[in-house]
């Protein structure tokens, strides 16, 4: 009942800490998929702001280039009016008024007038060019242009293009590189590469690592398959493509309730652990008391036992049943001696384990029911092995009364003892009516017993007296329900602590 209460329990405790573990991921997970629907909309919002910008990028261009060619008729104008000037012959009936005022009035054509090789003015100049050696440089590089006019007395007209023309080519290039640099790149809390037009090679990329970069067509595959590529018109260069992955924050919540999952885990395998560990040894305490307690009642009625032996002897009572009392209290005294030993390290020695095996199973079967067929096979050499004899003929009781209990009084138990390597090897098979699965798992567990009246103990202490004290092990080799079951034993080969 005790048992099927605390399994009970268990489950109750199992269903419980299920449940918060699920609420918690459940709770989690919703807040990760919120926070990742918003850094995603993040993205797209960033992906429509590149496409807006780059369409208001197209339009500057546009009217841009509408500046430049009016500034540029400007120009072809001013050389016109001065080819006008020039061509015009003496008297003719012309009027040069306005030539004359659109010359006056130029305020963005550089313009510069040399007569035989001596510059006469400069015109719309920057302060810049305006040294001895720049303008010469500026003269030579437009009369190379062909934007000069000469006149009769060795005058000669130079003019360039308007400084509005220049002015507004430097703004349309630095809103470019302001697109790509701040909108494109650093605007972007994502990974985010420029590739030219083919989409084979990266013109700058941003956070992302050495490594990706070095295999370029890989990333760029990679990249164009997590997110469509955006298309870039630039002036000038033609087709870009911009190609960006996920956020690293967007990552990092994807894999949120898996991690989560593992911490609470291990909190939890972690916390089970602990309450084992102590639940243990709180058990140990008991057992070991319960133990010592046991040894110390008994010793008292036992000594008084020897000494009426003595007495019935000197009465004059048959030694043959004297022997047999003496034998009885002598397995008393070693019952003491084990209960005694409990909690203590013992001491090993190296003994003939068969021997000791051989003799053992023989005081039990003179005591066990008539109806059990007792089978001891042990080789004839000696089996060297260190063991404690008062807790190893301890180990073969209980499995011998547990074997007789199984086959309620009737059947066959055999044992076999044999040398396997460097272990001794101690089959113990009956003929009872074996166990299921779930027994087995839990047979060697404290408490746990299929009899009514049992205790639990029995196999349990089994167990620890050949893992802890002998540093062996024990198992279910078989056992089939209807056919009988078959514990396996190994203990090293004379090896003592």
């Amino acid at each position: 009942m005790a048992l099927q209460q605390k399994r009970h329990s268990r489950i109750l405790l199992l269903l419980g800490a299920t449940a918060i573990v699920g609420l918690t991921l459940w709770s989690s997970g919703r807040i990760a998929r919120t926070l990742r629907a918003e850094e995603q909309r993040k993205v797209e919002l960033w992906s429509e702001a590149i496409l807006q910008r780059a369409e208001l990028v197209r339009y500057t261009d546009a009217l841009f280039a509408s500046l430049r060619e009016e500034e540029r008729n400007k120009a072809d104008l001013m050389g016109e009016a001065y080819r006008i000037i020039q061509e015009a012959e003496p008297g003719a009936p012309i009027d040069l008024t306005f030539i004359t005022r659109f010359i006056q009035g130029n305020r963005t054509i550089p313009v510069l007038v040399y007569r035989d090789g001596t510059l006469q003015a400069d015109i719309n100049v920057p302060e810049l060019f305006r040294t001895p050696q720049r303008l010469d440089s500026l003269r030579f590089e437009l009369a190379s242009r062909g934007t000069v006019i000469e006149f009769e007395q060795g005058l000669v007209v130079y003019y360039d293009q308007s400084n509005r023309f220049r002015e507004l080519q430097s703004v349309m290039d630095d809103l470019i590189h302001s697109f790509l640099s701040e909108t494109v790149l650093n605007s972007a809390s994502i990974p985010v590469l420029l590739a030219d037009s083919t989409l084979q090679n990266i013109l700058q990329a941003d956070r992302i690592s050495q490594a990706d970069l070095a295999d370029t067509s890989a990333l760029i595959g990679r990249l164009a398959e997590v997110n469509p590529p955006i298309a870039l018109d630039l002036p000038e260069s033609g087709r870009r493509w911009i190609l960006y992955d996920e956020s690293l924050v967007l990552k990092q919540l994807r894999y949120f309730p898996v991690v989560q999952l593992l911490i609470i885990g291990g909190f939890l395998l972690l916390a089970y652990s602990t309450f084992s560990a102590f639940r243990r040894s709180e058990q140990n305490r008991v057992w070991v008391g319960m133990a010592k307690e046991t040894a110390h009642q008994l010793g008292t009625p036992l000594s008084a036992l020897l000494a009426w032996v003595e007495v019935l002897r000197i009465e004059g009572v048959e030694e043959d049943v004297l022997v047999e009392l003496e034998k009885d209290l002598g397995r008393l005294r070693t019952v003491t001696d084990r209960f005694s030993k409990i909690g203590s390290e013992p001491e090993l020695t190296v003994g003939d384990l068969g021997a000791f095996t051989r003799e053992t199973m023989a005081y039990l079967e003179r005591r066990m029911p008539k109806a059990v067929d007792f089978t001891v096979a042990v080789p004839d050499v000696v089996v060297s092995a260190a063991f404690n004899p008062a807790l190893f003929s301890w180990v073969l009781e209980n499995l011998t009364k547990n074997a007789v209990d199984a086959m309620e009084g009737a059947g066959s138990l055999s044992l076999k003892l044999s040398v396997e390597g460097a272990r001794v090897q101690l089959d113990v098979a009956d003929t009872g009516r074996g166990m299921s699965r779930r027994v087995q798992r839990q047979v060697f567990e404290p408490g746990f017993s299929t009899k009514e009246r049992g205790w639990g103990l029995g196999l349990s202490l089994v167990r620890r007296i050949v893992r802890e004290y002998h540093g062996g092990q024990i198992t279910v080799l078989r056992s089939e329900e209807g056919e009988g079951t078959t514990f396996r034993l190994f203990l090293p080969v004379e090896s003592a602590k």
